[in-house]
């Protein structure tokens, strides 16, 4: 039950495009955009640097892509965005809004959940499909903050967009408010330890990874260094993968596909195909 599509996000975000006034307003009353925010800054540090890719039997390196260079603002737009605001963008923030909604059903669409809970030996609960959606999420905000302002800011509402879905999925499992509070509460605090983690893990070794994902994933209770083995893979051979994209085109359409959990030979990479859109990006 908790995997229905939901409609709810869609018409929360359309509802939200209005004057740029009430849009700041909302960003400042909205707490789970304020901790969105936080899940930007948290990683700030994760950029293409160590991509590098896992095989069973030895880590490949894969050539480093050039670090972007810091957008040049105004002093105007540096004061407002220090007041919590949001200044002008390179593309409209509408568009940029319904990329991120894109990108987040990206996490928990296109993925296969049945087969991380029988190769990860995970639980069918709304907890598990929580822990394999937020590794996902956290993977694309690591991609899209190379993006400037814009990925920043559509760091912003992918997080948003996924705290809007685990609540109405809550509400349809018939959790009742209070336990909801609760459950809520236990997820925000996961996923922000998830995150610290994370980016520690994909800036070192296997080892460090592991431990990550052993501590987040598998929530300290795997015993199959196995299934260690094949999450480090994929997390690996993903972010190599999502790096190659083009940011252009993320910004845009948010359109992310996501390479199997098992694989024949995970070191091929296949190449890309360039999403389609219109004039208007979308």
């Amino acid at each position: 039950m908790y995997r229905r599509p939901l409609q709810s996000a869609v018409r929360h975000l359309l509802n939200a495009s209005g004057s740029n006034a009430v849009l700041g307003k909302a960003i400042e009353q909205n707490v789970y955009q304020v901790r969105a925010l936080v899940a930007c800054r948290i990683t700030a540090g994760v950029l293409s640097q160590c991509r590098a890719l896992h095989s069973t039997s030895k880590l490949c390196a894969v050539k480093e892509t050039a670090q972007a260079t810091e957008e040049e603002v105004g002093a105007f737009t540096r004061l407002i965005e220090a007041m919590g605001f949001t200044g002008p963008l390179k593309y409209n923030k509408w568009k940029i809004k319904i990329a991120a909604l894109r990108m987040y059903t990206c996490c928990v669409e296109r993925i296969n959940y049945d087969d991380f809970f029988e190769k990860c030996s995970l639980p069918d609960t709304l907890n598990s499909w929580f822990l394999v959606a937020q590794l996902h999420v956290w993977m694309c905000l690591v991609r899209m903050r190379q993006e400037g302002r814009a990925g920043k800011y559509m760091c912003r509402y992918i997080v948003h967009s996924m705290w809007e879905d685990v609540e109405q999925r809550s509400k349809i499992m018939g959790i009742d408010a209070i336990q909801r509070k609760e459950s809520m509460k236990m997820m925000t605090e996961t996923f922000y330890a998830a995150i610290f983690g994370y980016d520690e893990g994909i800036l070192s070794d296997d080892c460090v990874l592991a431990a990550a994902l052993w501590r987040n994933l598998f929530n300290r209770q795997c015993e199959d260094p196995r299934q260690l083995e094949l999450m480090v893979e994929y997390v690996r051979k993903q972010m190599q993968f999502i790096d190659a994209l083009d940011g252009e085109d993320l910004l845009l359409t948010g359109e992310v596909k996501w390479r199997p959990l098992v694989e024949e030979n995970a070191q091929s990479i296949l190449k890309v195909s360039s999403p389609t859109y219109n004039d208007t990006g979308l």
